[in-house]
């Protein structure tokens, strides 16, 4: 096994994108559907925003620096990975704060309806996020099985609101589709792409999808609580009113009047002045993202994750695969199950693999394309049969915890 990853490794004309990130040699990260790794020029970057744009020219920098365009520049970068145009995607706030205001600007243009329809198993800040509008007395949350999603739909509902890939399952959702039965009773659709973004093929405009956001700190390497983005179709944007009506999202903010007047086009759904430094972080990956392009993710990313899968099928079969089989239908990503996932999760990280655990008995790996080599995979594979035979897991130190899992 290790030495056909090694022939695989040798001939991925992605390998030489790993070098522009910073990864100790003997590392396998396989966690980059949870905090991206780190772009190695991202610390050059963050030291001159902070000591020339901030430290030397100060104010002057939102002007000469371009930080007051860091919102629209950001999310017009992003919106090349997720198959929008420039002037629909605006990098700002985060993925729950921009559920929020989606959510509630959605509610706002279906007048006479107040469902939310949405899957149990969902994210749970996009379901805190409905149940917060629900205790205002503006939305009422509708769940439906996957499986019963488009039979759900019907006059009643004026949302409704998915993650695109499922974040425990890795599974995925056929976007055109669910958006079209949606339309055809009238409701409008917010996607979540925080799953997705930089690593499966998504083509907002192709889907004639009205809305979506995501975040930055996962397959766009923007940090650990990066800014997220936000994505409105150019039909709505005119008729948009989102809550959080900030300065920032003021068609002048500078001229410093009482009244609320929005900005033109997507910028509106701007709030608050951009976090600059993060900002500038996640330039940087996203960058690094549109440099590969999305194609040749998307095909690195479903080799890794078949090769694992079949690996894993063969060697490790105490745990069975919970994502969907057809690479097409999942995200990049893989989930096994088993009793004491936490404690193998923990058993691995030991021995510098890294994935993750998904509450109750999930052992999360995910497959960042840039970085993660087919040695990865294999090392996971090895590892996890070697941490259940010897029975290492069950060192009491791996039972144990933390507040992050």
């Amino acid at each position: 096994m290790m030495q056909q990853a090694e022939r695989l490794d040798a001939a991925d004309p992605l390998a030489k994108w790993r070098g522009e990130f910073l990864l100790d040699e003997g590392l396998a990260y396989l966690d980059g559907n949870s905090l991206g790794a780190l772009p190695k020029v991202v610390p050059a970057r963050v030291e001159e925003v902070v000591r020339e744009e901030w430290g030397a020219q100060l104010i002057a920098s939102w002007n000469d620096a371009g930080w007051i365009d860091l919102p629209q520049k950001v999310g017009g970068k992003i919106a090349s990975l997720v198959g929008a145009q420039g002037h629909e995607v605006i990098a700002a706030d985060t993925t729950s704060i921009n559920l929020f205001k989606l959510i509630s600007a959605a509610l706002a243009m279906r007048p006479g309806r107040k469902q939310v329809l949405s899957e149990p198993g969902n994210f749970p800040s996009d379901l805190y996020m409905i149940e917060g509008l629900e205790a205002q007395g503006l939305a009422e949350r509708r769940l439906a099985e996957r499986g019963n999603i488009e039979a759900a739909l019907d006059e009643n509902v004026a949302l409704l609101l998915l993650t695109h890939v499922h974040y425990k399952t890795g599974e995925m959702f056929d976007m055109a589709r669910l958006t079209k039965a949606a339309h055809d009773v009238g409701a409008l659709v917010v996607w979540d792409l925080s799953h997705s973004a930089g690593a499966v093929p998504v083509d907002l405009n192709g889907a004639n999808a009205d809305f979506a956001v995501g975040c930055g700190y996962k397959y766009l390497n923007g940090g650990p609580g990066a800014p997220a983005f936000a994505y409105v179709a150019e039909r709505h944007q005119a008729g948009l009113q989102q809550p959080l009506s900030g300065w920032m999202g003021h068609k002048a903010p500078f001229a410093f009047v009482d009244d609320y007047q929005p900005a033109p086009g997507v910028d509106r759904l701007l709030c608050s002045t951009p976090s600059v430094i993060a900002m500038s972080a996640l330039e940087v990956g996203v960058d690094l993202m549109a440099g590969i392009g999305m194609e040749a993710l998307v095909e690195k990313s479903r080799a890794l994750s078949e090769f694992t899968r079949k690996a894993m099928a063969e060697h490790v079969p105490e745990l069975p695969c919970i994502s969907p089989a057809d690479p097409a239908q999942r995200g990049s990503q893989l989930s096994f199950r088993h009793q004491h996932s936490y404690q193998l999760c923990q058993a691995l990280i030991a021995r510098n693999v890294i994935g993750d655990f998904r509450a109750p008995d999930v052992l999360r790996v995910g497959f960042a394309p840039a970085y993660v080599r087919f040695a990865d995979c294999a090392r996971l594979v090895e590892e996890l049969r070697d941490i259940l035979d010897s029975g290492e897991w069950q060192k009491p130190e791996y039972a144990e915890r933390g507040a992050v899992t």
